[in-house]
């Protein structure tokens, strides 16, 4: 009975022993703070959709050794911010657009090139090229950032409050804003408008109080942000193929376990995925019809007319930018999208595309 009953002590000091060991793992997981700017719509913010499914898939296959914290509609700062943020490693993960990477690291700008493709499919070949490895490899080296995901949302098109945009020659003496990327305020500058850079946050606003004219977002965003209630006329000229990213500060993702790591890198890669195809094309195809049924007057213009658009802009721009970076950098993200166009259109004569996730 005696050894009965010092069976069961021993049999309960490890259980508890066990279970408290357990809630000690539980109550202290690893912590990743991920912020991004758009809002909290699992439908048509592709920024959120695809943090969602991160968190979802890094804490499952943690088995809650991970926790994932989502901070959307910019609640820890503007995008600066969270880049900054990442840098420093007071914020582990954000997902950015394209516009503010360029001061943290110029040679982004050589992404640029206004009216360089022509459909999703070039670009994305083109966004999962080894150039674009190598590219966001020299950013990592360079700011201590690195990046998880090369993320998309999609074409870029003018939106305004004045006139219908048919041509060039209708942007004339318009406001139209820009992402704080010096590229896209050249090239509205060669298309005759006046480039005005303001923060996402502060854009709704701007257009709301008649500061600026218009601004250029893919139908997804001008939805889930209602900027059809403060802009009467969109045309869908594609000019920029919109460019987001999925940052981790490299300090961080390298002090993970090695199990964890590799958790953290096909998370982004799934999501990145989602993010891509689900989200992106799917979102803004939607998006297009209930900007009509909001009261947007839509105008897609002729191919005459994006030449137009082309000639105006897309030369100066290459031009300038080589003024900016290293021309190398420029005269490789033209060359990867002629390798594209030809492989596309002779399938089978060669391999552009090397997979989603850059760096591992």
């Amino acid at each position: 009975m005696k050894k009965s009953k010092t069976g069961l002590v021993l049999l309960l000091v490890v259980t508890l022993t066990v279970v408290f060991a357990g809630l000690a793992w539980g109550d202290n997981p690893i912590v990743i703070r991920f912020a991004y700017g758009d809002n909290p719509d699992p439908i048509r913010a592709s920024a959120h959709a695809d943090a969602v499914v991160f968190k979802k898939y890094v804490e499952d296959r943690s088995a809650g050794r991970i926790k994932v914290e989502l901070y959307p509609a910019c609640q820890l700062g503007s995008e600066r911010e969270m880049i900054e943020g990442v840098q420093l490693g007071s914020i582990q993960m954000s997902n950015v657009s394209e516009g503010t990477v360029g001061i943290f690291f110029p040679e982004i700008l050589a992404t640029a090139i206004p009216y360089a493709f022509r459909t999703y499919t070039e670009a994305w070949y083109t966004l999962d090229s080894p150039f674009m490895r190598k590219l966001m490899g020299e950013m990592t080296r360079k700011t201590g950032i690195r990046c998880l995901d090369v993320n998309q949302n999609g074409f870029r098109n003018f939106s305004n409050n004045i006139r219908p945009i048919h041509t060039p020659a209708d942007l004339k003496g318009l406001k139209i804003r820009t992402m704080e990327h010096r590229g896209h305020m050249k090239m509205v500058e060669s298309l005759g408008a006046s480039p005005v850079p303001i923060a996402w946050g502060e854009l709704y606003t701007a257009l709301q109080q008649k500061v600026i004219d218009g601004q250029e977002n893919p139908p997804s965003l001008v939805v889930v942000t209602k900027f059809y209630e403060v802009q009467k006329y969109y045309t869908i000229d594609g000019h920029i193929y919109s460019i987001d990213f999925t940052f981790i500060n490299d300090n961080f993702y390298n002090s993970l376990p090695d199990d964890l790591r590799q958790i953290v890198y096909e998370g982004a890669e799934i999501s990145g995925l989602f993010h891509k195809g689900a989200e992106t094309y799917t979102s803004n195809c939607i998006a297009l019809g209930e900007l009509a049924d909001y009261g947007m007057e839509i105008y897609v213009p002729t191919a005459e007319e994006i030449n137009l658009f082309r000639e105006k802009s897309q030369q100066p721009v290459i031009d300038w930018l080589k003024t900016q970076v290293d021309p190398k950098w420029v005269d490789g993200f033209v060359q990867t999208i002629e390798e594209v166009k030809v492989m596309l259109e002779a399938p089978g004569k060669g391999e552009v595309g090397a997979g989603v996730v850059l760096v591992k």
